[in-house]
């Protein structure tokens, strides 16, 4: 999956995530997608390579980032608990969808009961058999 193909990927995925809301923050160069004023997902492009920033379960981004090449940890975030993907090899759309979910709901998990838009523990499972 190249670079473009990337971010489209991910933006497609965490535009249909319920509460999800694209946000500038930081100037037009940044994507920021936030649920209930809270990031889950960051796009821009460093050094013209396009990335996506996620966050992710330590021990998971731990084993990303040992299978996958075009996984890192977290450009300008904690690079304990985020991942940057790049385009490349390996990276396919399930693989994307799935990373963004994961992170959307790492972040809905931390949210007051009453604020969350989904229930993070059962989100994804539903998802899964959806599709």
């Amino acid at each position: 999956m190249n670079g473009t193909t990337l971010h489209k990927t991910a933006a497609d995925r965490a535009e249909e995530l319920p509460g999800a809301q694209l946000e500038h923050p930081f100037g037009d160069d940044w994507e920021v997608f936030k649920v209930r004023g809270k990031v889950f997902m960051l796009m821009t492009e460093v050094p013209g390579r396009p990335v996506v920033i996620l966050k992710a379960d330590p021990g998971e981004a731990h084993a990303l980032r040992e299978q996958y090449s075009h996984i890192t940890p977290g450009y300008h975030m904690n690079k304990k608990h985020w991942i940057t993907l790049e385009g490349g090899d390996g990276l396919d759309r399930e693989l994307v969808d799935e990373l963004v979910t994961d992170s959307y709901r790492l972040v809905v998990a931390h949210l007051p009961r009453a604020e969350r838009p989904v229930d993070p523990h059962t989100y994804a499972s539903r998802m899964r058999a959806a599709r």
